[in-house]
């Protein structure tokens, strides 16, 4: 007879893949499956957070191409570069996000497989530099925040962030509760394009949370994964520079995915600033000790191409160029669906859709709503109803203009 041997049985232990559980689905990965099993021929995808141009490609950017194929041309080797990545790559990124505001002998860096990955080695960071610091991330934030923190074991709070009402920043909640947060506890920040609610700061407030960190002795992680996509390459990044600039240390999770189109390429970095130079030294071990805890040496092709993009100035110019057309596609997007929504409802209800910034805006509806613009109309989102603008296009938009109303929201 087949199976485990009688004896065997009597003796059996516990397998170690009996005691796995199944755990619960990344809800956006589930929403796509959802939509991707959807028969209907109207149907549209507002979930997933990808640029899609027009078209609803993802294109592969000109100066993505070019330095491709330059550098298949040109590469004589595929062995490691080194435990925390191109160290031209990390000068690079550092000018396109930071700027002059703080000098390059105070950043340590370090490569990362995409802003996850950035975002995962700042919170290891954390975890080994101050093991009883919490963490305080927006409410709402991006999922994989949360989800990390939690698998890590580290202690979280959330401050108010989103208002339902106005759909903008709730900055008096915010500040308030980021009054109770203890000395050395980590503030994560969004650098720019709020991923899921679209709403930003606006200078002032960011001025006025920088000095609220300096005066609790509190430590800003920014997490900037949308430069570009917003008011631009330099007005997205200013936020970060005043915060790079304006406190005593900082960490810094950057992703080329969205600005670069460079998604499957997993391109990222982690900077930890520090005004103390003489700590640089040390940050940048540590960041090169965790690479190798984790995954050791990261990918190269990506940051390889992103080098090569902001270091040649032809490439550079065509890729600003592109950016700042999907930019200016998205904004007439958002304008185009608050003006229909005026239209149809003779309410300005819907004019923060405008003003949100990024791919991403938070109708401030109920979970039961964007389920019955799912099942009623074929519109996919996220069930706290955030919606990706650049699943849209101009003839879509009314479309969505007309569910949203005919829902009730």
């Amino acid at each position: 007879m087949g199976g485990i041997p009688h004896a065997a049985r009597r003796n059996r232990r516990e397998l170690m893949f009996e005691n796995l559980k199944e755990l619960p689905a990344d809800k956006i990965l589930a929403l796509m499956q959802l939509y991707r099993d959807d028969p209907r021929e109207q149907k549209i995808d507002l979930g997933v957070g990808v640029y899609k141009n027009a078209e609803g490609v993802t294109p592969v950017m000109r100066a993505v191409k070019a330095a491709e194929r330059k550098l298949v041309e040109e590469q004589q080797s595929k062995s490691y570069v080194g435990l925390v990545g191109d160290p031209a790559y990390s000068d690079a990124m550092i000018e396109l996000i930071l700027g002059n505001a703080v000098e390059r002998n105070k950043v340590g860096a370090a490569a990362t497989p995409g802003g996850t990955g950035a975002v995962r080695q700042a919170f290891e960071l954390i975890r080994l530099a101050n093991p009883g610091a919490k963490v305080w991330v927006s409410d709402p934030t991006w999922p994989n925040h949360t989800t990390i923190l939690a698998y890590l074991g580290m202690e979280m709070k959330t401050y108010r962030y989103f208002d339902a009402e106005t759909r903008g920043v709730d900055f008096d909640g915010m500040m308030a509760d980021l009054k109770t947060a203890d000395k050395g506890d980590v503030v994560l920040l969004h650098g720019c394009c709020h991923n899921p609610t679209g709403a930003n700061l606006n200078k002032v407030e960011w001025q006025a949370v920088i000095d609220l960190l300096n005066e609790r002795g509190l430590v800003p992680m920014v997490d900037i994964a949308y430069q570009g996509f917003g008011d631009g390459l330099e007005a997205d990044a200013e936020a970060t520079r005043m915060v790079a600039a304006g406190v005593p240390e900082c960490l810094i999770a950057a992703s080329c995915s969205k600005n670069f189109g460079v998604y499957r390429e997993r391109t990222g970095l982690l900077m930890a600033v520090c005004q103390d130079a003489g700590r640089t030294g040390i940050n940048q071990g540590t960041l090169a000790f965790l690479n190798r805890q984790n995954y050791s040496f990261p990918p190269d092709h990506g940051a390889r191409v992103v080098t090569m993009i902001l270091t040649d100035p032809e490439l550079r110019a065509d890729w600003a160029a592109e950016l700042e057309e999907m930019r200016l596609g998205m904004l007439e997007i958002r304008q185009q669906l608050a003006d229909e929504l005026q239209r149809l409802t003779g309410s300005d209800r819907f004019a923060f859709l405008a003003q949100h910034r990024g791919m991403f805006s938070r109708l401030g509806t109920t979970p039961e709503l964007v389920q019955k613009l799912r099942d009623d109309h074929g519109i996919y989102m996220v069930g706290d109803s955030r919606m990706n603008i650049a699943g849209l296009n101009a003839a879509t938009v009314p479309v969505l203009a007309k569910a949203i109303v005919d829902a009730g929201i």
